[in-house]
């Protein structure tokens, strides 16, 4: 590189949080990124994953392209790459659209009861909520299939950058697997740790240790990239709205209340990563894709409608994302 030469920027990408359709409808927003900006998913230095978003980090980092992702999203067959020939099924993958009944009634964690009756003010409400909720039933197991289908099995990503965000389920503190420093594993068991929804799925037990999905901590977990020495991070976030519609259901009007706060939480850690020097540029669900998704993350008979309606909504999005950010 001459003298003259300007560095190329370093980028982050941080894929949230969102049941089956928030994992569609990111699949949407990235497809208008690599669009408007001109660079690949894969080509971003660190992707950061939680819960659906692990999945797609997982995927793209063995070199998954969104076009063949789009074809794997929506029951096609997928003509080439890591992919092909792979048969996926979300339906089999995540054991259906509402969680199967709970082995015990009793909480999932007591010892994370514990410690967050000792730290309550310093815990996330949804981690405290979390250690009550009965253990859940489901299988994670074909997500891990699935990623060892497309990466070596029992070893990490070949995109050295992919970060998967889980939550220790006995004393609530996040763990970013991936990330320089942090607990060896599995890249499988990684993203099933990711996935496992407190309630809904098993927990996952990796080297002695108990995780359920990272989303308990954070939808977004957009913060953990602060001190990555980024330029530029990109942020889809499935479960974070800027603009919201004016559903009927109680159900809906309820999730539309937790956007709000998720929101929230998600304008802080971005301000933490901007106090670090990098620019965030950052989309959620907007009116329209929040109507096609419904109230129901898990019900994959929409997956066509809502990718169908992200890949018309999210260029604009990502436009006033930007003046959002020119704005302050």
């Amino acid at each position: 590189m001459s003298a003259s030469s300007p560095r190329k920027p370093r980028r982050g990408l941080v894929l949230g949080g969102g049941g089956v359709l928030g994992g569609t409808w990111a699949l949407g927003a990235l497809t208008a990124m690599e669009q408007e900006y001109g660079f690949a998913a894969i080509d971003a230095d660190v992707i950061v994953g939680t819960s659906a978003g692990s999945v797609l980090a997982a995927l793209i980092g063995a070199g998954a392209t969104l076009s063949e992702l789009e074809h794997q999203y929506t029951d096609r067959v997928v003509p080439s790459g890591p992919l092909a020939g792979y048969d996926f099924d979300p339906v089999r993958a995540t054991g259906g659209r509402r969680p199967g009944l709970p082995r015990l009634l009793g909480p999932g964690s007591p010892k994370l009861i514990g410690t967050s009756l000792r730290n309550l003010r310093q815990m996330p409400a949804t981690a405290v909520l979390s250690a009550f909720m009965p253990e859940g039933t489901r299988s994670l197991e074909r997500i891990g299939h699935l990623i060892d289908a497309v990466t070596p099995m029992g070893e990490w990503s070949p995109h050295r950058g992919v970060w998967v965000v889980a939550m220790d389920y006995e004393d609530g503190k996040r763990v970013v697997f991936g990330r320089p420093g942090a607990r060896v594993a599995p890249l499988a068991s990684a993203v099933m740790a990711s996935c496992a929804i407190p309630g809904w799925f098993a927990p996952v037990i990796i080297d002695g240790r108990t995780y359920v999905d990272g989303g308990a901590v954070s939808a977004t977990s957009i913060d953990v990239v602060a001190h990555a020495g980024l330029d530029e991070v990109y942020v889809v976030a499935p479960m974070i709205s800027f603009a919201m519609d004016h559903p009927s259901s109680v159900t809906a009007r309820l999730e539309r209340r937790w956007r709000v706060e998720v929101t929230k939480t998600a304008r802080h850690e971005a301000s933490v990563v901007r106090a670090s020097g990098a620019h965030v540029r950052m989309v959620g669900p907007g009116p329209e894709d929040l109507a096609a998704i419904g109230a129901n993350l898990m019900d994959d008979t929409r997956r066509s409608h809502v990718l169908e309606t992200s890949l018309r909504t999210s260029t604009a999005a990502w436009r006033a994302s930007d003046d959002a950010a020119a704005t302050g």
